[in-house]
């Protein structure tokens, strides 16, 4: 074996010590400072050396005159006596090496934090903050909510730890968001799953955590790993977490609720989607109402606990707010009961569910509710569950969810036409069709952005259409480009045949939905936005989730736009809680209402207001509608 020489040992202690980093240079640098001034003290020291006509000078007062002159050059400038000179000249070049040296060791030591603080690696000291893990279109939806809902207060920060660069996070969101107003957001690059990223973002103080699931490849697996990377982590906090995550794939949540338990709510997006597609296709002005109740600007959905309504009856409890309106209750064992049992007593530990504008807006009424106009009440029941003409556009994996639940909604031989680019999916449709009770479903095979096949299906012989994208098949934009082309033709038919008909489209990019121009309310663009309002809305109160699984759902209470004249005679003066009462007789609960004169006016959010002031004065004509919480 070749014998390690000692330059060899030289060397790989020096690269050992230069690997160590600024801070063993500086070190490195300091000694040797040390050593050139101490060297020189002792030569003037020992040689008697001095400037000329002055006393010989000590260790100490040399090695003093020495340090001088390594850190100031210009010292020397006044030196007399060629021995001092001397000595002065080659203390003042190690100086000049040294400082040097020390300036590039700085100067480096500062561009690397900075490109260390770039790549967002450092450990975020918060408290309280909303943590977003992930990165997707739907976070700029997200923080926008997020800034409305912290308004009112003083230190509101979002944290984000996504595997992107924190930079390009950071211009992103700049970019799409022009005022954070009191939040603060702050970026980390990083994997979610990876427990040393993962702590970065300081999930153990975080208030609510958001995950978001990537938009491509196989989502669910990294989304539970995310949640296990949370929950199952040894330096997790004793208190339980509020998790709030998408799951794209039903056969998917089990696993997912078996890893978050009560910790997490999780949102099954395909299917809360599809619902919202079957559930606002079939009622003119059904999605301007589900927007307001989902995003924070407006009219929110709050929880209170009461003590003063322990006793009274849920009829009771939906008078005892002026300007704030009851929808159902969360019993104390946590469960959420959308339109409960009129008779139903209020419990200790019960919470009121209310739509009102703040948190601090939910106030008893301080004086009695005015009696209804017993006159102006009517009880007539136009409901009619008539048979259905549904055309879908466009074929996806939510479509099989929108096929059934539309199933659930419209009456006995109904019609339902599925016309798609791509025929794969014909077999599966048929083995569909025979499950229904009752639709009658039918596929056929054809372009669906061509006009000529578009003109063939006679559209304004349906009800309403249903415009899917071809996520399985092609990328989002290309997906996108052709739901608006269809989108187009359609709105085109409608200007020439003069007949409005429900359009429901889907986008899966945020940015083209803005595209679409919606100009109405019966022509809704379903988008990941909803989703996002909904991971927003869950961020801040997980049970609201329980209350969207109630009206998402076919059974039990659902949002109705029902005819005026069947709760109130048209052309009466009144005020809301006269039609409260009407619909309290019918077992259902009235939560605003939709002016038809103003159907189109978008600046009037198409007529629709929820939550009014029961005790305004109103007047409603025969095509008004009454927006209430019914079943059926």
């Amino acid at each position: 074996m070749k014998k390690v020489s000692f330059l060899q040992k030289f060397r790989y202690k020096f690269d050992n010590m230069m690997s160590k980093g600024p801070i063993a240079m500086i070190s490195l640098l300091a000694l040797m400072s040390l050593l050139v001034v101490a060297i020189a003290g002792a030569i003037i020291w020992l040689c008697n050396i001095s400037p000329v006509g002055e006393e010989p000078m000590g260790f100490i007062e040399g090695a003093w005159q020495s340090l001088m002159r390594t850190l100031d050059s210009g010292t020397m400038g006044g030196d007399t006596g060629w021995g001092f000179r001397i000595v002065a000249f080659f203390v003042t070049l190690g100086g000049i090496f040294i400082i040097s040296t020390l300036i590039g060791v700085l100067g480096s030591g500062i561009e690397g934090k900075l490109e260390e603080l770039r790549k967002g690696k450092s450990f975020v000291i918060e408290k309280d903050h909303t943590l977003i893990l992930g990165w997707s279109s739907k976070i700029f939806t997200i923080i926008s909510e997020l800034i409305i809902a912290n308004e009112n207060q003083k230190n509101s920060p979002i944290v984000i730890l996504a595997d992107i660069d924190k930079i390009e996070m950071e211009d992103e969101i700049r970019s799409k968001i022009e005022y954070l107003k009191n939040t603060k957001v702050i970026c980390r690059k990083g994997i979610p799953n990876d427990l040393v990223d993962l702590a970065i973002a300081n999930p153990n103080q975080a208030k609510s955590i958001i995950i978001l699931a990537p938009e491509k490849g196989n989502a669910d697996p990294l989304t539970i790993k995310t949640i296990l990377a949370i929950t199952n982590n040894p330096n997790r906090r004793v208190e339980p977490y509020h998790i709030v995550a998408e799951i794209k794939d039903e056969k998917n949540l089990e696993v997912a609720k078996m890893v978050g338990k009560d910790e997490v709510e999780l949102i099954l997006t395909d299917d809360v989607i599809g619902r919202i597609m079957v559930q606002t296709s079939r009622q003119s002005g059904l999605s301007i109402v589900y927007t307001e109740l989902m995003d924070f600007d407006g009219a929110e959905i709050y929880f209170k606990e009461e003590p003063i309504l322990v006793g009274k009856t849920y009829a009771e409890s939906i008078f005892t707010y002026v300007d704030s309106t009851v929808i159902g209750l969360q019993y104390a064992d946590g469960s959420v009961k959308v339109n409960p049992a009129m008779d139903y007593k209020i419990k200790k530990g019960d919470k009121v569910i209310a739509i009102t504008e703040d948190d601090n807006t939910l106030i008893l009424s301080k004086e009695k509710s005015n009696l209804p106009k017993e006159t102006a009440i009517v009880n007539f029941d136009s409901r009619k569950v008539e048979s259905e003409r549904v055309l879908m556009l466009g074929w996806n994996k939510r479509a099989k969810v929108i096929i059934r639940e539309m199933d659930n909604y419209v009456g006995k031989k109904s019609y339902m036409k599925v016309v798609s680019s791509f025929d794969e999916e014909k077999e599966s449709i048929l083995e569909i069709a025979k499950t229904l009770n009752n639709i009658k479903l039918e596929f056929q095979h054809g372009d669906t952005t061509s006009r000529s096949v578009i003109d063939n299906l006679d559209i304004s012989s349906f009800n309403c259409v249903q415009l899917l994208c071809y996520k399985e098949e092609m990328d989002m934009q290309d997906a996108d480009a052709q739901t608006l082309i269809s989108l187009l033709h359609i709105r085109r038919i409608m200007e020439e045949t003069g007949k409005d008909i429900k359009v429901v489209s889907e986008m899966l990019d945020l940015r083209n939905r803005d595209l679409a121009e919606v100009t109405k309310a019966d022509d809704f663009i379903v988008s990941d936005k909803l989703i996002s309002l909904l991971l927003s809305q869950v961020s801040e109160n997980k049970h609201l989730m329980r209350v969207f699984d109630d009206l998402f759902d076919a059974d039990g209470s659902e949002i109705y736009l029902k005819p005026m004249s069947d709760y109130i005679k048209p052309g009466e003066k009144i005020d809301f809680y006269t039609i409260v009462e009407s619909a309290k007789r019918k077992g259902q609960t009235a939560i605003g209402y939709r002016i038809a004169e103003q159907a189109h006016d978008n600046t009037r959010a198409y007529g629709v207001v929820i939550n009014p002031v029961k005790s305004k004065e109103l007047m409603f004509v025969e095509n008004d509608k009454l927006i209430v919480l019914a079943e059926g």
